[in-house]
């Protein structure tokens, strides 16, 4: 899958300048785009599917480094952030497992074992978790 990275984005019948930390949720009912990356223009991109997706909120990111440190017993100043890999942090299936439960409690959600098996990054856990809320509420 492509990813752009854009400074801004217009579309034919919706127009939002995207900035970082600035959630987007939700365009629907275009058929094309416009895309500026660093001062290059690409006008009237044709799309038959588009999806834009927002990471998760930085709170939910932290809390989510919080578990993971508790759960794999790393010490409070290792490095872990939203890029920051399970197997690279040392984490086994059973400490994912472990991980995924602790997520659990604490987000009050519950989350499927297709799910669980998707989630190889901190940022993964975080992202997931507020879709699940989101669908809770």
């Amino acid at each position: 899958m492509a990813s752009v990275t854009g400074s801004s984005m217009s579309m034919t019948t919706l127009s939002y300048s995207l900035k970082q930390n600035q959630a987007l949720t939700r365009i629907s009912n275009f058929n094309s785009v416009s895309l500026s990356v660093k001062e290059k223009c690409f006008p009237s991109l044709r799309l038959s599917r588009f999806r834009v997706c927002c990471a998760a909120k930085p709170e939910t990111v932290n809390k989510v480094c919080e578990i993971v440190r508790k759960q794999l017993a790393l010490p409070a100043d290792s490095a872990v952030t939203g890029e920051s890999k399970f197997v690279s942090l040392g984490a086994d299936s059973l400490d994912t497992v472990e991980i995924v439960m602790g997520l659990e409690e604490e987000f009050g959600i519950s989350v499927e074992e297709e799910s669980a098996q998707s989630i190889t990054t901190v940022q993964d856990a975080a992202d997931l978790i507020e879709k699940l809320i989101e669908k809770k509420a």
